[in-house]
Formats: structure tokens, C-alpha cells, sequence
């Protein structure tokens, strides 16, 4: 059994750019930036962020295009893809995305993440789920897990 399931809580750290491929698939990406906060040894407040590189596809990545913006809160849960390969140099490259499965928008109602939009900030009452179907792969169970 494997597993390959990603969790995160962040702040964009761009605007989603939507394309299209050439089969009409949308595909969105963007970066997601989390931030650790510890006190260390000396009792000094430490941060530091990690950057991710997040893709959608699919009705997923049209819904993120049109309601996400620099700035936004959001919840992001999806699997890592890692790929490769040779840049102009000859040297192998590598690159580590977030493919993006689900997605709750955390922006409190009323707050808009980027102010200077021309795009109306999306206030809904309730943060949406916002849940793409998964594969015909079987389904783990939490009593399929060994630990």
C-alpha cells in the first residue's frame, strides 16, 4: 500500500495563471508560501516560510483562476509530482509540484485578499469544498492502514 497525499494552509504568493492546453483542458498554477513560527533556545520568535508550487486542472483550476488572488488564505490538500529534466546546459533539473485535489477558500466574509483587483472579491457564507472526483483507484480505509 502507498500513499501520496499533500495538506496545506498558506497564503498565495501570486496570482493564479490559467492556461489552456491544446486538448481545451484548463490548467491553473501558482505559488502557496507557509510560514513555521518556533521561540528557540533564547526565547527569540523564529519564522520561516516554505514555498510551494501548486497545479490544478480541470474544473478545479477554472474555479482557483476566477476566485483566487494573491494574498488569499486557503486550504490546499492534493498528491506530489516530481519531474525532470535537461536544461540548456545539459545539467537535470528537477521540479516538485502540488497537484491540487481539493481546495477551501479561508479568506474570512468581507475581506478581500487583493484590494487593488479589478476582479470583485468572492465573500461566500460559508468557505466552499471544492472537490474534484478522485480516480477508480481503490479507496484506502483506515483500517487498510498498518499503524
Amino acid at each position: 500500500m502507498d500513499l501520496n497525499k499533500v495538506m496545506l494552509i498558506g497564503n498565495i504568493t501570486q496570482d493564479p495563471e490559467v492556461r489552456t492546453t491544446p486538448s481545451g483542458v484548463s490548467v491553473t498554477s501558482f505559488g502557496l508560501a507557509t510560514n513555521l513560527v518556533w521561540t528557540d533556545q533564547q526565547g527569540q520568535k523564529q519564522e520561516k516560510a516554505e514555498f510551494h508550487n501548486i497545479v490544478a486542472w480541470r474544473k478545479l483550476a477554472e474555479i482557483m483562476g476566477q476566485y483566487l488572488h494573491k494574498g488569499s488564505k486557503v486550504y490546499i490538500e492534493g498528491r506530489l509530482q516530481t519531474s525532470s529534466w535537461d536544461d540548456q546546459s545539459g545539467n537535470k533539473r528537477y521540479r516538485t509540484e502540488v497537484i491540487a485535489d481539493n481546495m477551501i477558500m479561508l479568506d474570512r466574509k468581507g475581506q478581500s485578499p487583493s484590494p487593488a483587483s479589478s476582479a470583485p472579491a468572492y465573500t461566500p457564507q460559508e468557505p466552499p469544498i471544492i472537490q474534484v472526483p478522485q480516480s477508480t483507484e481503490e479507496e484506502i480505509s483506515v483500517e487498510d492502514i498498518p499503524f
